[in-house]
C-alpha cells in the first residue's frame, strides 16, 4: 500500500512538472508573440509565395521599364520630377529584390541565417521609406510647377539641382530610419519554424517597439498623406479655375493618385498603430483574438505592397510623354535591332512635368 502511493505520489509529481513546464513554454511563446504562431504560417504559406512573386515580376517589369526609359533616351531627366521618378524606380526595384526572401519565408521558414536577415530587413524598410518621402517629393513639385508657375519657369535651373539634393537627403534619412532593422533584426526560432524579425532585446523593449513603429507611422504614411493631400488640393482648385480640354482628365488622374496610396497603405497603418497601443498597453489576451490580428496583420502588409506595381502606371504610363519615348524606344530598336542613345522625343507640357503652357495631367 504504502508503495503505491508513492508511485502515485511519483507519478502526479512527474506529470505536475511536465504540465508547468508546457504551460511555462505556452507562457513564453504568448509573450513573445508566438500564440500558435503555426496557423499564422500555414495562413502565409497559402497565399504569400504566389502573391510576392507575382508582385516581384509585375513590379519588376514596369519599374525596370521606367529605368530603362530614363537612362536610355538621351536627355530624358530634364525635370525634378523626372529626377524623383527615377529615384522611385530604383527604391521600388530595391523593394521588390526582397520579396523572394519572404516569399521563401512564408513557406519554409527562414532559412537565410542571420546576416541576411539583417540585411534583407534593412534593404526593405530603406526603400520602404524612400518611395513614400519621393512620393512626398513629386506631390510638392507638382505644386511648384502648377501653382506657382512664374516662380518654377524663373528658378528652373536651380531646381534641377534642389531635385538632386533632396533625393541625397531622401536616401541618407531613409538609411537612417532603417537603423532600427540593423540592430534588432534577428533570427528567432520557435516550434512552428524559425522567422526573421525584430527582436527587441533591451529591458524597455516595448517602448522601443512602440518608438520604431510611431516612426514609421508618421514618416512612411502620415507626413506623405498630409502633404498629398495638401498640394494636390490647392492643385485641384487651379485646375477648376483653368480652361483646359484636359482638366477632368488631369482630376481623374490625382484622383487616382491619392486613392491608390490610401486603399493600399491606410489599412496597413491602421494595424500598426493598434499594434503599437498593444505593445504599450497589452489589451489583446485571448489566443484567437491574437491570430486574427496576425492574420489579418499578413492580408493589409501584402495589400500595402502591391503599390510598388502602381507607381510606374500612376506616375509614369500614363504620362503622354512617357508613352511617347516608350514608343519611339521601341520602334527604334525593331528597326535597329537595338541602340544606346536616342534622340529626345519632343515634349508636350503636362501637369506631372515641368510646364511651359497650360498644363495637363501627363507625363
Amino acid at each position: 500500500m504504502e508503495r503505491a502511493l508513492e508511485t502515485y505520489l511519483i507519478g502526479y509529481s512527474t506529470n505536475l512538472n511536465l504540465f508547468n513546464f508546457q504551460l511555462s513554454n505556452e507562457t513564453e511563446d504568448y509573450e513573445a508573440g508566438f500564440c500558435q504562431k503555426r496557423w499564422v504560417r500555414d495562413f502565409r504559406g497559402s497565399y504569400e509565395p504566389l502573391l510576392y512573386w507575382s508582385i516581384f515580376v509585375v513590379g519588376g517589369v514596369g519599374n525596370l521599364l521606367v529605368v530603362w526609359i530614363y537612362t536610355t533616351v538621351k536627355h530624358r531627366l530634364k525635370t525634378m520630377t523626372d529626377v524623383y521618378l527615377l529615384n522611385l524606380a530604383i527604391a521600388d526595384l530595391c523593394f521588390l529584390g526582397t520579396l523572394p526572401f519572404w516569399a521563401t519565408d512564408a513557406t519554409q521558414g527562414w532559412v537565410f541565417g542571420s546576416v541576411v536577415c539583417k540585411v534583407v530587413s534593412a534593404v526593405y524598410k530603406i526603400n520602404f521609406f524612400a518611395s513614400m518621402l519621393l512620393l512626398t517629393c513629386i506631390s510638392v513639385d507638382r505644386y511648384i510647377a502648377i501653382v506657382r508657375v512664374t516662380q518654377a519657369q524663373n528658378f528652373k535651373s536651380r531646381r534641377m539641382f534642389y531635385s538632386k539634393l533632396a533625393c541625397m537627403v531622401v536616401w541618407l534619412l531613409s538609411c537612417l530610419l532603417s537603423l532600427p532593422e540593423f540592430l534588432f533584426a534577428e533570427v528567432r526560432q520557435s516550434s512552428s519554424g524559425d522567422s526573421c524579425s525584430l527582436v527587441y532585446t533591451a529591458n524597455n523593449n516595448n517602448l522601443t517597439k512602440v518608438l520604431v513603429l510611431c516612426l514609421q507611422i508618421s514618416i512612411g504614411f502620415c507626413l506623405p498623406l498630409l502633404v498629398m493631400v495638401a498640394c494636390y488640393s490647392v492643385i485641384i482648385r487651379t485646375l477648376m479655375q483653368a480652361r483646359s480640354f484636359e482638366k477632368h482628365k488631369a482630376l481623374r488622374v490625382i484622383f487616382a493618385v491619392v486613392a491608390a496610396f490610401v486603399i493600399s497603405q491606410l489599412p496597413y497603418n491602421s494595424h500598426l498603430v493598434v499594434e503599437a497601443a498593444q505593445a504599450y498597453n497589452t489589451t489583446m489576451t485571448d489566443c484567437k483574438t491574437v491570430i486574427a490580428f496576425d492574420i489579418a496583420g499578413q492580408i493589409v502588409k501584402s495589400l500595402a505592397y502591391t503599390h510598388c506595381c502602381l507607381n510606374p502606371i500612376l506616375y509614369a504610363f500614363i504620362g503622354v510623354r512617357f508613352r511617347k519615348d516608350l514608343l519611339h524606344l521601341c520602334q527604334c530598336l525593331t528597326r535597329m535591332g537595338g541602340i544606346n542613345k536616342l534622340p529626345a522625343v519632343p515634349k508636350r507640357p503636362s501637369v506631372m512635368s515641368d510646364t511651359d503652357t497650360t498644363p495637363a495631367l501627363s507625363l
